[in-house]
């Protein structure tokens, strides 16, 4: 299940953050992503020393990133000179059965955008005054979605509205047909998730290439 969620989850970042569609390498997928921190990644929809080798071993650019559903400890005795395995940088693999919630704003809120380009929907929430207070984006995949850049503002952060976000997403995502959601957490934002009702199904842990 978990190699399933992986593509999943990687054809729904690139829908969600606008890079070429994946490529098939060996030892999985690879995005070409062009920013100066995060050249390009590598995911692995398996864990094995293997195909983590073969990856590391193709990659001659810094600051090119290696993806893999394993925790960040556990692979890093297989990474060659020059990669860090980031503890900071990795996340969470989640999924859920997505189901209709019929989420009610918080007071003095309300979802005052939602539009879909390219294949994703983007959801806003305003306060009163007409200020972004939290926005959250979803890659649509036909019966399977991949939710993207849920984000609360500081000054208003613990009044709800990010589960008012991922519910109300969840409730767009089933009226067109979506069936199974699917993300890459943060540890914060795992948090939030599972008391929704998402599954933690592994650790992502992310290497990056940084030759001294």
């Amino acid at each position: 299940m978990i190699p399933e969620l992986v593509r999943t989850w990687v054809a729904g970042w690139a829908v969600s953050r606008r890079t070429p569609q994946p490529l098939e390498k060996p030892w999985g997928l690879y995005l070409d992503i062009g920013n100066p921190a995060q050249l390009g990644r590598h995911v692995l929809p398996e864990a094995g020393e293997f195909a983590v080798r073969a990856a590391a071993e193709a990659v001659t650019v810094p600051n090119t990133w290696i993806t893999v559903p394993m925790e960040p400890g556990d692979v890093a005795p297989w990474l060659p000179g020059g990669w860090v395995a980031d503890e900071d940088e990795s996340g969470h693999l989640m999924a859920t059965d997505l189901r209709t919630t019929n989420p009610v704003a918080p007071d003095g809120y309300e979802a005052s955008s939602e539009e879909v380009r390219d294949g994703v929907l983007y959801l806003q929430v305003r306060d009163v005054a007409g200020e972004l207070a939290a926005k959250g984006q979803m890659a649509l995949l036909g019966e399977a979605v991949v939710v993207d850049r849920v984000v609360t503002e500081p000054a208003h952060r613990r009044r709800g509205l990010g589960g008012f976000v991922m519910r109300t997403l969840a409730d767009r995502a089933v009226a067109r047909g979506a069936t199974l959601g699917v993300l890459g957490a943060t540890d914060e934002g795992r948090a939030l998730y599972e008391t929704l009702g998402w599954k933690r199904h592994s650790a992502l842990a992310d290497c990056i290439y940084r030759p001294r």
